[in-house]
Formats: C-alpha cells, structure tokens, sequence
C-alpha cells in the first residue's frame, strides 16, 4: 500500500503546527477556492481559538497525487504530552516543527525523545524563516546537537531539512533560497515517511489511541488498523493487553475515515488506515479491537504519571448554588469519570467521607484548562491549591524537577537567576541569542507555583519561559510558597466605595464597588506576609456635620483583575477558589474570622 502515508506534527507551543496544516490542507484543495476559511481552522474549540494553543491532537487527512496523507496535529504545551505519546502510535513519522528565532524548546526534545524511540523517521522544518529575529543556521546547529543528545540512530540524524514560512504557505530546500508553495513538503513526505507495512489479510487488530464522544452515538474510538480489514457491522473483540478489563463482544456498528476536516462514512477499511468506530458503549484508550476467532492484545504505550493533583469538591460557600446549574457531588463525580476518558493523564480518586476527589495532572495548564472547561459547561464547584506529587524511590522521598528555559532580555538575567535560585533552582547554562540570552534551569515543580506572574513582571513583559516535567530528585528541602498575605473581607454584604477606600492603603485590591462578597472572602493582597481582615462593606455614617462635596473625593485604585491560572497561583495553603460560570472567588478554607485565629494559634502550638 504505497497510497498511504501516516504522520505526526510535533513542535513546542507557539512554534506554528496549526498554521501550517491549515496551508496543508487548502494547497491540497481540500477547501472550494471562494471558501471563507478562519485561521487556525485544525483548533475547534472556543479555548483553544482564545489561548491560541492545541489542547487536543486532531485528526485529518489530505490527498497529495494518488496518496492520502492523514495528519495529525498535535499539542505543543507540556501539560499535554499524555496526548502527543499516545499519538506517536499511530503514524510512521513526523514533521519536527522548529521555531527559527527560538530554536528547539523543553517540548520539543520531550516528543522528539518519544519519536525517536518507537524508530519513527523524522522530518526537520525550520518554520517562521521570515522573522526579522531568525537564526537559521545556528537553530540547523541546535537541531543537530539535540539528535545526538538523544541517541538518533545514523537514519534519524540523516533526516531531510526544510525552510518553511506557515503563514505564507512557502518551503524550501535550503534557506537561502525563496519558497514559492509547499510542494517541497508534500515530495519529502512522499519520499522519506514510509508506508504502513501492512497484512490486509491476517486477523483484524486495532490500537485504540484516541476516544471521542457525541451526544448521538456515545464513545467514538480511533486509531490505525495494525492489520486485517474492518467491515461495518462485523462483529468484534475488544481486549487489553494490561488485563485490565475482561474482553468484550461488540459489533462496529459505524466506521469512518478522515478526508480534510470530515469523517466520511465508509463501508470497510483495511490496514494502514486511520479510523473512527461508533458502537462500543465503554471503550477506552489503550484497548485493541481484535476479529473474534484471533484475540491479541497490543501493548500500549506507558504514559508518564501525572506530577501534579488538585482537590475539586461540592462549593460550600455562602454563595453557593447562585449561578451554576451543576452543584451536586454527582454532577462533579459524572464530569470527571467522563474525562479520564479522553484523557489519558488524568486521574481521578474520590477522597472517603467528603464530596470532594483528588484530581492529579500533568501541570496547573492541564488542570486549569479542565477547571475552565466545566465552568463554560455550567459546573460550580471550588477547588483547593496544586500540590505536587512526591515519589518514594529506594527508600528516599523524591519531588518532580522541571527543565525550564527561559528566554529573557540581557539585562534581565540577573533577577531571573536570583529569584529561580531563592525556588530550589539549579542554573545549567546560559546561550546568548542576539540581544536577548536562554537561560535553563533544573526547577521543583512546586517551585514554579506562582512565578510566571514575578517573571513577567522582571522581565517587563518581554519574557518567555516553558518548563517540561525532566525527572524525580530527592526533597530539596522546604520552600516559601507565597512572601503575601490577603486581605478578607470582615462581614458579608456589598462592596462600597468608602469601605474600599479604607481599605485599599492595606494593599492591591480585587474587587470593586457593588460586588457581592461574604465574612471570610479574599478582596486583595497585602504587602505584608500576615492575612489582614478589612471591612470593604463599611459606609460613611452621615451626620449633619458633613461637608458638602466630600463623597466625590474617594478616589479608588481601579482592582486587579485576576484570570484563572493567576488565581491558581495566588492561593495560600489554608485557601480554596470557588468556581462557577460567572465568577471566581478566592476564600478562605475556615470562612468565620474567630474560628480561623482559633485554627491559627493551634497550629502554632
């Protein structure tokens, strides 16, 4: 079957994988010529088109000649590796998207570390050549050094090199010389990615490496035919090669292969092929779909453990049940099992005698992304602070270290090592680029909780900085989360402008006038490292002594705003955010001021 070619885009985040399929997939004419087409059209979700990141590996497929070519493209953030390693499975090679001006970044050698073991070839695209910051050659030269770093064999060090232009649709053989479309993308493909080797005449096997879901149809499964030829209709056995389910009869009751950014109904499909099946109530990822009389499990890739958990439970706050119309345990506990099934790095356990499950990820945007998903989706809840997950490993307890690199302005080195110093960081090396200098580190990832916000504001904004989960290390000892306090709001009832501006000479506040709040509710940060109790309801007694005129003198800071991940890092052990579709509110886990001293002064003993 040399009509067939599987691969895999992989890049950092932000380094132009979406941009580019959708070039793909308009040269290929998948779309008519007087199509409106939107930009980045591979993201579908309203996050992903907000937060301009893939959060979920998609599926697609474009004909180039007489050859179809199903690509995938997938996520280049961290937190969502589980994604891009489960993908790997299913194609025979990839593209390595690299940034011209950034050169290879933590994610880039996490999935190409993965490619590179299961023997895939590999493609190498120097992409963004037209930035005024490129460094192409010294990016060709990074490329190089991580290959070897990672042990390529002769074949995958020997991997073609492309100049490319996502935004302008253009590739070249050579950087010097001036893309005009991307045929020469589309002829390395054909020539270096090798066909499926396939058996369309052995027993039937399927690795389900992606699970998808609708309303209509329930659980769609997806992944490669390994070997055989499916029908629709056929009756079939789903095993797991870990055990971990006894095997089941089931029949394909839909077969789908992709075509562009549809699903086409198909009658069969042999192997080689990428493919979605509707009819399988509970199927999971990592199953095999195997014919009846031949049942052989394939083993399926091991993901790494999630290094970071999280407590959601039931919102008990004043407040609660105002605005979300999901508020029971139930409601929560159906949400979550739904998505472990997507979702292949997430874990979910329930904690005994409370309304509430320990929800562990891959880092705070694995998880804030799902918090923000089920907020949108009407859910109300509150969680608790991320905590990392140790490991005891020989008899030592261990914490999961990050490698971060950070990209910073030259004379913002200095305070950038300083502050990564003060978290447990240990400084690897430093690579001057231009005017601006990369700078890596061995970071605790509990190190990280609250330092993008510092970071940006050391770097004045011009700072990048990602960090992948690098290995586990003995305790590095014990860390000052947070060197601020809050300021609580005293009683309950609404925020007035004399109250805030009594209360905003303690610190930055959060809120502003005619906001609702209740005794026990963050309204700001204090300076100082002590919880501060304000009054933010308070109004001004009147007297007939006041003076005329007086009330247009508050003049009131305007409030920070906070998103959710800032609001994430913000929290204090003792602290909870309540979420619901409309607000997010920063509290204290003992909402009474007398209890809360009580607590304090016990645990102070």
């Amino acid at each position: 079957m040399n009509e067939l070619r599987n691969v895999a885009i992989i890049a950092h985040v932000d380094h132009g994988k979406t941009t580019l399929v959708d070039e793909m997939l308009k040269q290929s004419g998948i779309f008519r010529e007087n199509q409106a087409v939107q930009d980045r059209v591979m993201d579908s979700n309203d996050l992903e088109r907000e937060r301009g990141i893939t959060i979920l590996a998609k599926n697609t497929a474009v004909t180039y000649g007489n050859t179809k070519i199903n690509i995938i493209d997938t996520p280049g953030h961290a937190d969502f590796g589980g994604e891009v390693e489960r993908i790997l499975k299913m194609v025979n090679g990839v593209i390595l998207l690299v940034d011209a001006a950034e050169g290879p970044m933590p994610q880039t050698r996490f999935v190409l570390q993965h490619a590179l073991e299961l023997g895939h070839r590999v493609i190498v695209v120097v992409n963004k050549i037209d930035r005024p910051d490129a460094r192409i050659h010294e990016v060709i030269d990074e490329v190089l050094e991580l290959l070897i770093e990672l042990d390529a064999t002769d074949d995958q060090l020997d991997s073609p090199m492309l100049f490319c232009s996502g935004r302008k649709g253009t590739a070249a053989y050579s950087p010097e010389e001036e893309g005009v479309d991307l045929k020469p993308l589309f002829e390395t493909i054909m020539e270096y990615i090798p066909a499926p080797t396939v058996e369309t005449d052995a027993p039937l096997q399927i690795l389900v490496s992606s699970v998808d879901y609708n309303e209509y149809v329930g659980r769609i499964a997806i992944g490669r035919i390994e070997r055989g030829t499916i029908r629709q209709n056929q009756e079939i056995m789903v095993c797991n090669y870990h055990g971990d389910k006894a095997n089941k009869k089931a029949k394909a009751v839909s077969l789908y292969e992709f075509d562009g950014l549809a699903r086409v109904p198909v009658e069969s499909s042999s192997a080689g092929n990428i493919i979605a099946l509707s009819g399988i109530a509970d199927i999971t990822i990592g199953d095999t779909i195997c014919d009846v009389n031949a049942v052989e499990p394939l083993p399926f890739v091991q993901i790494s453990a999630p290094t970071m958990e999280m407590t959601f439970s039931v919102n008990d706050s004043p407040f609660a049940g105002r605005e979300g119309k999901y508020v029971t345990t139930r409601n929560i506990r159906d949400r979550l099992m739904k998505e472990t099934l997507k979702d292949v790095s997430l874990r979910v356990t329930e904690v005994p005698n409370s309304d509430s499950f320990n929800v562990a990820g891959r880092g705070e945007m694995h998880l804030s992304i799902l918090i923000e998903t089920m907020r949108r989706e009407n859910y109300e809840f509150q969680v608790s602070p991320p905590r990392v997950l140790n490991q005891e490993i020989d008899g030592v307890m261990c914490e999961p270290i990050e490698r971060l690199v950070a990209d910073v302005p030259e004379n913002s080195v200095g305070s950038v090592i300083e502050k990564l110093s003060a978290r447990r960081g240990e400084f690897l090396e430093m690579t001057p680029v231009g005017n601006r200098v990369k700078l890596q580190f061995l970071v605790p990832s509990r190190g990280l909780f609250g330092y993008r916000n510092e970071f940006m504001t050391d770097t004045r904004g011009e700072g990048i900085m990602s960090s992948t989960f690098e290995k586990y290390e003995p305790f590095k000892g014990e860390l000052t989360r947070r060197n601020t306090g809050s300021l609580i709001a005293f009683e309950t009832g609404e925020a007035v402008a004399y109250g805030l501006w009594n209360a905003q000479d303690r610190g930055t506040l959060f809120i502003s006038p005619g906001t609702q709040v209740y005794a026990g509710m963050i309204v700001g940060v204090s300076p100082k490292s002590d919880d501060m109790s304000v009054n933010v309801c308070k109004k001004k007694q009147l007297t007939n002594m006041r003076a005329s005129g007086s009330d247009e003198a508050l003049r009131l800071v305007p409030p920070k705003n906070l998103s959710l991940e800032q609001c994430l890092e913000f929290l204090a052990d003792d602290e909870l955010l309540e979420v619901t579709p409309s607000s997010l509110r920063m509290r204290k886990s003992i909402l009474d001021h007398g209890m809360r001293m009580k607590a304090l002064k016990g645990g102070q003993k």
